[in-house]
């Protein structure tokens, strides 16, 4: 009778064993089938009635909606095979998302083996994943090979691995490049490289692919290695089969040089002296003259200043105060011209506390306020994509679906501006920022449990009585905080290359990896190592080979736009280039609520008392793409050509004012100098170069036997000023 009793027995314990959990077995299964994504179920308000959480973030919630929510209706545990789960899953019954799996999948199995056991919550806490790899790490296709295997595995918190490969999702960066299909199977397209990824849980993984040309007829010319930049770019370059273009000639790194570091051109005494120097070092001695310029102190000043929003005046009732912003402003600029280091100029504005008036730190929360209160979430949104790249208000209601940050980092990082507070000063316009330490931390969407301040990733320790936005600053700054250099670094990169090595520069996220990633945390690593020092850093930028190639391509680099294996086009910044014209005409512009006689790089939002129109403070800066600061999104700045923009140039009053205003033809033609001196002098002071022997002698002829006549000369001046050579870096 006991031996009958056991043999009865056996099943139900072999089943019991087998019994999926639901955390680790099944939610899984909805997240490689696509059930919970924001498409499907996992959308804000699900999908036809049935709503999952996005990715699978809550899980015990979950459950809920399948098993209690319509007790009977989405699983049958008196029959198994006929819940409404799995007759919608193999197309049984109509179902929007079509038909996911088959009845032999191991997908299916798994869902009735859990419903058979009675759709159990799991007993005990459960191992969760606590990373994942991709294998292989790099993948290479050269000749004949066109396609790879790749699998996933992930690691528990238990110390368990698992493959996970049939768990998965996939995608790629760029399918012409490279595709990988549902069962992490890579296949090579066109020649480049791209990052193909794998997502399992709350974790993002990529894997680099590089297609190279079919044919082996590649010679590396082994250029010459300035410093650790060509070094890395180089390596890069030799592993793609791209050949680097050759350096460029002195008046181009000449005006290159000149508008990167202080937003201006050259004058045409700089031009002929630099060409006229014979000197070995004279670059490099061009670039430490340009560093200690004021106008390089007024340009990081502007770039700083969009990047925080600085601006007075502007719409209700987000509207804030012109001395505040001048305060501010003036703050910036004294930081850059003293070349304080950026973590502390960044620490001050973190713990800024005082009046908005008279402490200029403070006002970045004044500047980073969306409306008349103070929001943290606003805050915590800004204050992560400015300092660390990461768009953190993505994990707001769900885990980031394409980076590793929870709703517990996200809750964490906006529990250290809570407490942030502005009080009426002693006048209207003053406001006096403190932090509120008694006040309660932000509270977790799911289950309203309060979230004490948490760094992205890990933990702050903030002792009782300590305002937590130091422990930020301190864990921000640090000098081996990845987030922070990289972000930095990534930034002053863009500004001087083109583009960053991570685009846009404000999503810095594991499924949008840097196109050199060892060049990026060489860059980091040397900006940290000098003590975040903004001139020291952007020496090493420009004394590269890499920064002065020229921007002519050769047959292997015709197409490359992310590997700087050649100088790319930049269209200058609205301000920069209205300064260019002003300065090449000699002419003057002045802006309304400043003093005569600033640049249009020294010009900020500012319109007293005047909250019914947008802080953009000229005309020709709207057109033209500049920031209007309504956020801290470098999608704020607009470098898109557009026709407005040429119809503005040329049939607008900008180019013909300033030539009229400036006289620069006039002054030569009363100097008596000669048509071939003065056309030789509009192509410095336009495009800083002298006119090649085949434009010398076109000009000669359309001046014809007008050498006298001031209108000739200025409409090729005009013709100058309107052509792209003149509008864009390169």
């Amino acid at each position: 009778m006991r031996l009958l009793l056991c043999l009865l027995l056996i099943p139900i314990l072999s089943r019991s064993e087998e019994t999926p959990s639901f955390r680790r077995d099944v939610m899984p299964v909805f997240f490689r089938s696509g059930c919970n994504q924001g498409t499907c179920h996992g959308s804000a308000r699900g999908k036809d009635g049935f709503m999952l959480s996005l990715f699978g973030y809550d899980p015990k919630g979950d459950l809920f909606r399948l098993k209690e929510e319509m007790v009977g209706r989405r699983i049958n545990l008196a029959v198994p095979g006929q819940s409404l789960l799995l007759l919608k899953a193999t197309g049984k019954v109509p179902h929007t998302g079509g038909e996911l799996f088959t009845k032999d999948s191991p997908h299916y199995q798994t869902l009735l083996r859990w419903i058979e056991a009675g759709a159990p919550d799991d007993e005990a806490n459960v191992p969760e994943p606590v990373g994942i790899t991709l294998s292989p790490d790099r993948i290479i296709f050269e000749g004949q090979s066109t396609a790879q295997k790749t699998s996933v595995k992930a690691r528990y918190s238990d110390g368990s691995e698992r493959d996970v490969s049939s768990l998965a999702l996939f995608a790629t960066n760029n399918p012409a490049i490279a595709t990988i299909d549902d069962q992490g199977v890579v296949k090579a397209g066109g020649r480049g490289d791209t990052t193909v990824f794998a997502r399992f849980s709350r974790f993002t993984i990529g894997s680099e692919v590089i297609v190279l040309p079919k044919d082996t007829a590649f010679n590396w010319p082994d250029p010459p290695a300035v410093n650790y930049i060509d070094e890395l770019v180089n390596g890069r370059l030799q592993l793609l089969r791209l050949l680097p273009s050759d350096l460029c000639d002195d008046e181009t790194f000449l005006r290159r040089v000149t508008l990167d570091l202080t937003g201006t051109l050259p004058s045409v005494e700089a031009h002929r002296a630099f060409l006229s120097d014979t000197s070995q070092d004279k670059r490099s001695v061009l670039i430490d003259r340009l560093l200690a310029d004021p106008g390089f102190t007024s340009l990081w000043t502007a770039l700083w200043a969009e990047m925080l929003r600085v601006k007075g005046g502007g719409y209700a009732p987000s509207a804030t105060d012109v001395k505040a912003a001048d305060v501010y402003y003036e703050w910036i600029h004294d930081q850059m011209a003293a070349n304080r280091p950026l973590d502390q100029f960044v620490a001050d504005q973190i713990t800024g506390t005082g009046s908005n008036l008279t402490s200029g730190p403070s006002n970045l929360y004044t500047m980073l306020v969306h409306d008349v209160k103070v929001t943290p979430k606003n805050l915590a949104a800004d204050i992560s994509q400015l300092f660390t790249g990461v768009r953190i208000q993505c994990a707001e209601c769900h885990n980031h679906p394409f980076d590793r940050w929870t709703m517990n980092d996200y809750y964490g990082w906006v529990s250290f501006f809570t407490g942030i507070r502005r009080k009426l000063g002693a006048e209207p316009r003053e406001y006096y920022v403190f932090n509120d330490l008694t006040a309660a931390p932000a509270k977790h969407l799911i289950d309203e449990r309060p979230m004490p301040p948490t760094v992205l990733g890990g933990e702050a320790p903030v002792p009782s009585g300590k305002d937590p936005r130091e422990a930020l600053a301190e864990w921000l700054t640090a000098k081996d905080n990845p987030l922070f250099a990289r972000n930095l670094a990534n930034r002053i990169w863009a500004h001087h290359m083109g583009r960053g090595l991570v685009e846009p520069l404000d999503d810095m996220r594991v499924s949008n990896p840097p196109t050199n990633g060892p060049l990026l945390d060489a860059l980091a690593r040397h900006l940290a190592d000098s003590g975040f020092n903004l001139r020291s850093f952007i020496r090493d930028i420009c004394t590269s080979r890499t920064y002065q190639l020229s921007a002519r391509p050769n047959a292997t680099n015709a197409g490359d736009t992310r590997q700087f294996s050649r100088s790319q086009l930049r269209r200058l910044r609205a301000d920069v280039l209205l300064d260019s014209i002003v300065q090449a005409t000699g002419g003057a512009r002045s802006f309304q609520y400043f003093p005569s006689g600033i640049r249009a790089i020294e010009h900020y939002p500012r319109t007293p008392g005047d909250t019914t129109r947008p802080n953009v403070g000229d005309p020709f800066f709207e057109t033209f793409g500049r920031s209007g600061r309504a956020g801290v999104c470098v999608c704020e700045t607009k470098p898109e050509p557009t026709l407005s923009q040429a119809l503005h140039l040329v049939a607008g009053d900008t180019v013909a004012s300033q030539i009229g205003t400036g006289k620069v033809v006039l002054q030569l033609l009363n100097a008596k100098a000669t048509p071939q001196a003065i056309i030789e002098e509009l192509y410095i002071r336009a495009l800083s170069r002298k006119p090649t022997e085949g434009e010398l002698e076109k000009m000669l002829t359309l001046v014809g036997g007008a050498t006298r006549d001031r209108k000739v000369y200025e409409d090729l001046f005009w013709g100058l000023l309107n052509s792209t050579e003149f509008l864009f870096n390169h």
